[in-house]
């Protein structure tokens, strides 16, 4: 089992834009020292908490201060974005990054930002737009052919080549036939990631629901590879988690509960949680109230924090309920106090891991 970081970022509101940018960044280059495999930066436009709405930009300047850990975006929301526009980016930052990136996709999920893009998330159009506008741009890739794309959401035209000033569409990716793709699955039998398996692609689920869910991922994934007749590999599934890693379970508890976890959880994720309706997919028990979801519960039930034996006891169960996983996600926050959670990083690859070098 390989280690990496799942970042959205968060900040409280009112944060200073260009500080913050420079602490996820030396989240990043920390990382990269202590050996994480992978790291996945969001997009996101109206969520002040969640403050980069270009991870792309912020990926090709961490790619100049890194040098082993793969990037990724996490996730481009697909319906934000010009197809055009965004297969040239991707391409480009590919190449910048000499292969060192996945491409992380999805439909978006921000209320703010479907508002500002015009999309009503109870139609479903945004995951057509996103299926769409994914299929045409990996069509760019391999054939693009000259002619007019049009679309209810967009509009270009691919010129017919013109070999006396070298005038066509010529960006590609550095990875071929294009970067690792990965999709990022929320919902109980997520339809996202029948299509992840269906494609071969990347999946991950996220870090606020708990095991019975992520099981229900797996079945998906499965599922859709089956429809293609292909073999889903667990190594490939990432799973992002809440971890807390300190020298003894008492400490790393306490440090959860009146630290920035709980929050984050308590200021931001629960409300947003309960907003979108999505607060059966975190509840154990369907019949609990929602005012029972509280930082509380989530530490008893959904994060994973301890002594790094006791962390390493909760991530083998994890691993065994689910029926084993490829890649831990740590889900990314302010590393307030700073100490603290570097100390927590460290912790988790330097001691947990090896206690779990048999998990593969």
């Amino acid at each position: 089992m390989k280690l990496g970081y799942f970042t959205m970022p968060l900040h409280p509101p009112g944060s200073d834009i260009t500080k913050t940018l420079d602490d996820d960044l030396e989240q990043i280059i920390t990382l990269d020292n202590l050996g994480y495999s992978e790291a996945w930066i969001g997009e996101h436009f109206t969520a002040e908490w969640e403050n980069i709405p270009s991870p792309d930009l912020f990926i090709a300047k961490a790619i100049g201060f890194t040098k082993n850990i793969i990037l990724g975006t996490g996730v481009t929301c697909m319906p934000n974005h010009n197809p055009f526009m965004l297969a040239h980016r991707i391409a480009q930052l590919d190449h910048m990054a000499h292969g060192r990136f996945h491409w992380g996709i999805g439909s978006g999920g921000f209320p703010g930002d479907f508002e500002v893009f015009g999309f009503d998330p109870k139609t479903g159009e945004h995951r057509d737009m996103s299926k769409d506008s994914l299929d045409l741009i990996l069509q760019l890739w391999d054939n693009p052919k000259p002619g007019l794309y049009k679309h209810k959401y967009w509009e270009f035209t691919v010129p017919e080549p013109d070999e006396s000033i070298s005038l066509r569409f010529h960006m590609k990716p550095f990875q071929q036939p294009h970067p690792p793709i990965g999709v990022a699955g929320v919902s109980h039998k997520s339809d996202t990631l029948i299509m992840a398996g269906e494609r071969g692609y990347i999946p991950m689920s996220i870090s606020i629901v708990p095991t019975p869910v992520l099981t229900s991922h797996w079945e998906s994934v499965e599922e859709g590879a089956r429809k293609a007749d292909r073999k889903a590999n667990r190594s490939e599934w990432r799973i992002a988690r809440i971890v807390y890693v300190a020298e003894t379970t008492k400490q790393a508890r306490a440090e959860a509960l009146n630290g920035v976890l709980a929050r984050d959880f308590r200021d931001y994720f629960i409300p947003l949680i309960l907003m979108s309706r999505m607060g059966e997919l975190v509840k154990t028990d369907p019949n609990m109230a929602d005012s029972e979801l509280t930082p509380e519960y989530l530490l008893d039930n959904v994060w994973v924090v301890g002594s790094p034996k006791d962390v390493a006891n909760q991530l083998r169960h994890i691993y065994e309920e689910v029926g084993g996983f490829g890649v831990l996600l740590v889900n990314g926050h302010e590393w307030q106090p700073k100490e603290n959670f570097v100390k927590s990083m460290t912790l988790l690859k330097q001691e947990v891991m090896p206690m779990l070098s048999d998990l593969v």
